[in-house]
């Protein structure tokens, strides 16, 4: 049909063109792909693998976000017409339905479905399919010549971004390699325990995980007899040569402590290179909930909410809740253990947890009166094991507080009228009882009636908080002596004032609590507060809880002050000082004869002491004698072992104190930045002074029990 004839070619050039664009997207995307997997390569050591997944994300970004493949067909025909002039800006006409164009229209579309045929493709359409092979092209040969680049260049202009992009100082010494050294790769294994893999290194400085194993594979110019690692300058692992032309070297180790290591390559050493080693943390366990001490009062949902954070390096295998419940009192006290555990699964891999558990203590089988002591303990991959502190959660025993043990005093003053917090508790007991044989009536008159002889308990104790004295509310004669209405009373300041100011309780008396016992006393009262306004509004049953919180803390607050005086009933014989005065046989005492040797002690850091001055006589330019230079050597040796405990601290020192005792002999050749390095580390291992004047503390027991230790080895001798 020539009506579908254009639209078919302009429908067909779309296609090509989309296409083109989007062979050049896929072009661009492997390109960047195969550039920054050649370049974290020679970086970051990274696998060539990396291509693949690179490739199909920069892929997936540019198709998603990029509009270089959407093109559609009126997109082509505006192309058509800026790019042919013989269109005459008209190729959209053969896009349209041809009842819809006019007379003049479709001539013109005629003259176009004419000339469309004969028309050469576009050089445009293939544009950026050609420049994105080029890029590709470029791509390929920029990153066959970085996987080519020489150890020593990749060294010297890769490994400082390697090293800022670890974290590393920016400004630290690069290391320096011996020129018989031509590439080498450090492997390290990190055990099993850390779930992580492996990893190559192209620098002999090592940090690794404990129990690590550390690969070496060294590569040299040119053939050599012997390669050796020297370990803290005692421990030496030699190298076993992998080829027959000896140029390559290798040997593994498993680190377990951090020092420092040279390396030994026919008898030429290298520099100090440090050993870090990463220790394996214990698992760290924190209770949010509950508290230390917890008591389940009367009424209360007998089980509490567990609350805990566990947290570890590499990963928690194992965590549980270890339960003792204790039962009963005195010798016939019972303890039960069980193991709980929580609901989450520990696999290992997950280094933090929030968990929580919820105790059913009825379900565990507690009564009141019982206690529960719990613990939680928790393993990592490393079978380290932590235990929390030991919580209690015990319950509320009723039967035990409602006995008058420990109550009774020979010395009752507490008025008739005052009920006691116990009697209060077993009134609403039996009104509890009562209540479907009595009428509502008589339900509602007793609860009041208890309500407010709870009300007169609470304002006895808090006299001694200094609160309100209520004693005289409800008084009749009391009212009518403060009444105004009495005529006689008029222009009586006294009695206007007394009326309507509010009085207090003299408060001077509760300065003699402790601050402890006035918050036991005001949590009483607050209980008690709350019993009363349940009694009050005919809620008996909800006041109990209440009643019997207050009773316990009432109970504690008086074994507090109970006085515990032992009694003693010891006999002395009778004394006859007539007889016995002036006739002992002092015979046999001697004077005492105590002789003792006492050796000057030796100051361990007296050499450390004495190289701080012969290091600042070198700094001046002043030659030292063998017995000095021996002294140098000595605390070279103890610099040392303090490197190999500490390498990140004191390695730097023992490479600049070797290079002074190198010179020792030529002063002006030793440099001055080398001597202030090792006065810095001889600073720090000396102990701080002592600072004087200060005020000297003595023991409470005036040095009696060194005395009575010094006797008692000199008897056993």
């Amino acid at each position: 049909m020539p009506e579908a004839n254009g639209k078919y070619i302009i429908s067909n050039w779309q296609k090509k063109w989309a296409r083109s664009n989007l062979f050049a997207l896929v072009l661009l995307a492997l390109s960047a792909a195969l550039f920054l997997t050649t370049l974290f390569h020679v970086v970051f050591s990274a696998p060539f693998w990396l291509v693949i997944p690179l490739f199909l994300l920069l892929v997936s970004v540019l198709f998603f976000t990029g509009s270089l493949w959407k093109i559609s067909i009126p997109n082509v025909a505006r192309f058509l017409n800026s790019y042919f002039p013989e269109l005459e800006e008209s190729s959209e006409l053969t896009l349209k339905p041809t009842e819809s164009l006019n007379l003049l229209e479709r001539l013109q579309r005629q003259k176009v479905e004419h000339i469309l045929p004969e028309l050469p493709q576009p050089k445009e359409f293939d544009r950026r399919l050609k420049t994105a092979s080029v890029i590709f092209l470029i791509s390929l040969i920029i990153s066959f010549l970085l996987a080519k680049l020489p150890f020593s260049f990749r060294r010297a202009h890769f490994m400082p971004i390697k090293e800022a992009f670890n974290g590393t100082k920016s400004s630290a010494k690069p290391e320096v390699i011996l020129p018989e050294i031509e590439r080498f790769i450090l492997k390290i294994t990190p055990p099993a325990y850390t779930g992580k893999g492996n990893r190559e290194q192209e620098k002999f400085t090592i940090s690794a995980e404990d129990g690590a194993t550390v690969s070496w594979e060294i590569n040299t110019n040119k053939a050599v007899k012997q390669v050796s690692l020297i370990f803290n300058d005692h421990e030496k692992l030699d190298l076993k040569a992998a080829n027959v032309e000896h140029t390559l070297w290798k040997i593994a180790k498993e680190i377990h402590n951090p020092g420092f290591y040279q390396v030994n390559l026919d008898g030429k050493i290298s520099e100090l290179y440090q050993v870090e080693v990463i220790k394996d943390l214990p698992p760290v366990i924190r209770i949010q909930s509950p508290k230390p001490s917890t008591v389940i009062d009367f009424g209360e949902p007998q089980k509490t909410l567990l609350k805990t954070a566990l947290s570890d390096d590499y990963g928690i295998s194992e965590a549980y809740i270890n339960a003792t419940i204790a039962s009963g009192s005195g010798e016939a006290v019972k303890f039960k253990e069980q193991k709980i555990s929580f609901e989450a699964a520990f696999n290992g891999h997950q280094t933090q947890y929030q968990l929580q558990k919820t105790l059913d203590l009825k379900a565990l089988g507690m009564q009141p009166g019982d206690e529960l002591y719990f613990y939680i303990q928790a393993t990592d991959n490393h079978r380290q094991e932590t235990r929390s502190e030991v919580y209690i959660v015990s319950i509320a025993d009723t039967a035990k507080l409602m006995q008058m043990e420990g109550m009774a005093n020979s010395l009752d003053v507490k008025p008739e009228l005052f009920r006691s917090e116990r009697q209060i508790i077993i009134e609403t007991e039996q009104l509890l009882h009562e209540k479907d044989t009595i009428k509502v009536e008589e339900f509602k008159k007793r609860s009041n009636n208890l309500g407010f002889d709870q009300k007169l308990l609470r304002l006895r104790y808090g006299k001694f908080l200094g609160e309100e004295n209520e004693s005289n509310i409800g008084d009749p004669e009391a009212e009518g002596e403060t009444s105004l209405s009495n005529p006689k009373d008029f222009s009586n300041a006294a009695k206007i004032l007394d009326a309507y100011t509010d009085k207090h309780d003299n408060a001077e008396d509760a300065g003699f609590l402790t601050p402890e016992t006035k918050n036991q006393l005001k949590a009483t009262l607050n209980e008690m507060w709350s019993a009363e306004l349940r009694l009050r509004t005919y809620k008996p049953q909800e006041a109990l809880p209440f009643a019997y919180k207050a009773l316990r803390l009432l109970k504690d607050l008086q074994q507090k002050s109970r006085a515990y005086v032992a009694k003693t009933s010891a006999k002395i014989a009778p004394l006859k000082p007539a007889e016995k005065r002036l006739t002992g046989d002092l015979t046999k005492i001697i004077d005492p004869v105590n002789q003792q040797d006492f050796k000057k002690p030796t100051d361990p850091n007296l050499a450390l002491r004495q190289s701080a001055t012969l290091l600042h006589q070198l700094k001046n330019g002043t030659g030292l004698g063998a017995s000095s230079q021996q002294i140098l050597r000595q605390t070279n040796l103890q610099l040392s072992s303090k490197a190999a405990a500490q390498p990140s601290v004191y390695l730097s020192a023992v490479t600049a104190f070797r290079k002074i005792l190198a010179q020792i002999n030529q002063p002006k050749n030793i440099r001055e930045k080398d001597i202030l390095t090792v006065e810095k580390a001889i600073q720090k291992m000396l102990p701080p002074v002592a600072k004087l004047p200060q005020p000297t503390t003595t023991n409470l027991d005036l040095g009696l029990a060194s005395s009575y230790f010094k006797n008692l080895n000199r008897t056993n001798q």
